[in-house]
Order: C-alpha cells, then sequence, then structure tokens
C-alpha cells in the first residue's frame, strides 16, 4: 500500500510557477467541462439543444461571400 502512495505523492514546494498555472489550468478546464455536460446533458435543455442539432450540417443558409450571377 506505501508504494502506491509513494507513487502518487507531490512535492508541493519544489513546483515552479508553470507548474501551479498548469495545475491550476487544468482544474478549471475540468470543472468547466463537467458543467458544460451537466448543463447541456440536462433533461430540461433537450428541447433546446435538439432543435439545433442539425446547424453544423444546414449550408444552405450559410453565406460564403460569393455573390450569383456576377
Amino acid at each position: 500500500m506505501s508504494s502506491v502512495l509513494d507513487y502518487f505523492h507531490t512535492d508541493w514546494e519544489a513546483m515552479t510557477a508553470t507548474d501551479w498555472v498548469g495545475t491550476i489550468l487544468t482544474v478549471v478546464i475540468f470543472l468547466l467541462m463537467v458543467g458544460l455536460y451537466v448543463h447541456v446533458l440536462r433533461p430540461k435543455n433537450r428541447e433546446r439543444y435538439e432543435s439545433k442539432k442539425y446547424i453544423p450540417v444546414d449550408d444552405e443558409q450559410v453565406n460564403s461571400g460569393e455573390k450569383n450571377g456576377g
């Protein structure tokens, strides 16, 4: 059991500023992704997102900047 604890041991005093920024950024992004998944997969939001699920493949309304007839 102690070998597992030794494996996951972190020397917090030896961490540099870059290590801290990376750790904090990773935790913040993880929490934002969990919040996003909870929001999108909530049953009460289903109708709102189901009505917009074909937007990426709907190319009839895309304005590509080309002019017709000219």
